[in-house]
């Protein structure tokens, strides 16, 4: 009897992470069903009327707050509409053989050494394919599911080209190393439809009219991927070492694909770096004062250099204020600044610089690189800099770039 309550848990557990609840939060979900069920002495396969749980809320409410009586509420409705759905599945249901397949995956992801960032997209799709067959035996699955869930994704879901790209690049990784199964050649899905959308460019007055409203580290880091043409990720990664001020280059490691480059520093931005870096250099002193761990360091480096965390130029460009859990390690460090927090202070600036474009940080990105070809400079160049793998994906900045490089006038301005 207590099995077979641990496995409807376990069941439930599953059914909100489809639902996308947070992974937090599930915990405290589980917490509140079972303490409502455990305390109208109900069993867990029952359901509960709506004035068993009403009295309940009740009494809750008289010793919880408010907002913890509302989720306890929401908790027992998707109970409700687990029990209604998947009642039928009972015991024998194949949720212990998903939970130990996103184990393994998660194991392999790591072994393969794929960033964070790609375990966490490689998982999302898993469970929203596990979802999709409704928990369907894992030793059935065959090339046919995986192209009737891109076929889905397509026509119903309307996702991007580049979206059912990244489930299909997860779910041949899930088949190919964890269910050692060869999808080559078996998926003749629906292709979403490729779009092709104009990036969103800021003029110089704009962008200048947004570094007047930012200011700290945020205004240094925006500053930087305009001048250097990095992506927010490659930013908040920068490391100490990866900057020679001398030579005015940023060395980016590991960007898109997992490519190294070398792009320009901008010269106006160095006395404000270096004092930057002097405040810094504070933080990292007392990190090791505190004998806090090393920052995280990439492969096996932290295995062959064991100190190499510690060290000043491993240091993160821009650290966190505050220590975290390394969630691949569980190890308490200092991490980078979040891009979240950078993507917050960028979008109230733009409010506040009353501009109506609906611009992002990625949007400096644009920007350096349209500005570059106005300048005269070469696609090859640009292509380089910003570290595209083919030209035609840095042609699209011809589309946007000033008309007047090419000596075209509208036919109205020659009245």
């Amino acid at each position: 009897m207590i099995e077979s309550m641990q496995s409807i848990v376990r069941q439930f557990r599953g059914f909100l992470r489809q639902k996308n609840v947070k992974e937090k939060s599930i915990p405290y979900y589980i917490w509140w069903v079972t303490g409502c069920y455990n305390s109208l002495k109900k069993d867990l396969t029952e359901t509960i009327n709506g004035d068993e749980k009403k009295n309940w809320l009740l009494e809750l409410a008289t010793k919880h707050e408010d907002w913890q009586v509302k989720q306890a509420d929401y908790a027992l409705k998707l109970y409700t509409y687990f029990i209604s759905h998947h009642g039928d599945r009972g015991v024998d249901s194949y949720s212990d053989a998903w939970e130990s397949l996103e184990r393994q995956t998660r194991r392999m992801l790591r072994l393969k050494q794929r960033s964070y960032r790609t375990e966490q997209a490689y998982i999302k799709w898993l469970r929203r394919f596990r979802a999709y067959l409704r928990d369907k035996e894992p030793d059935t699955l065959t090339g046919s599911d995986v192209q009737a869930f891109l076929t889905h994704l397509a026509l119903d879901q309307k996702v991007s080209a580049s979206t059912q790209n990244q489930a299909l690049n997860g779910l041949v990784f899930f088949f190919r190393y964890v269910l050692k199964k060869d999808l080559e050649g078996c998926i003749d899905a629906i292709r979403a439809r490729e779009k092709r959308r104009l990036p969103v460019v800021l003029t110089r007055r704009e962008i200048n009219q947004i570094f007047s409203v930012l200011n700290g580290v945020h205004k240094i880091m925006a500053m930087l991927i305009y001048g250097s043409g990095l992506r927010v990720s490659e930013c908040t990664r920068l490391r100490v070492k990866d900057l020679d001020l001398e030579k005015n280059v940023v060395l980016v490691r590991s960007g898109k694909g997992d490519k190294d480059r070398i792009t320009i520093f901008p010269e106006n931005l160095k006395d404000d770096l270096l004092a930057h870096m002097d405040s810094i250099k504070v933080l990292h002193d007392e990190d090791r004062r505190n004998n806090i761990p090393g920052v995280w360091l990439p492969g096996a480096l932290d295995k062959k250099y064991p100190n190499a965390g510690k060290e000043w130029g491993w240091f993160w460009l821009f650290p966190s204020k505050s220590l975290s859990v390394d969630p691949m390690t569980r190890v308490v460090r200092r991490h980078h600044i979040h891009t979240a927090t950078l993507q917050r202070a960028f979008k109230t600036a733009v409010k506040k610089a009353g501009i109506q474009k609906p611009a992002t940080v990625h949007s400096l990105r644009h920007s350096f690189a349209t500005h570059l070809l106005e300048n005269g400079y070469d696609i090859r160049t640009v292509q380089e800099l910003l570290g595209h793998k083919n030209v035609h994906t840095t042609m699209i900045y011809t589309h946007v770039a000033r008309k007047n490089i090419m000596g075209v006038k509208s036919p109205l301005d020659l009245f």
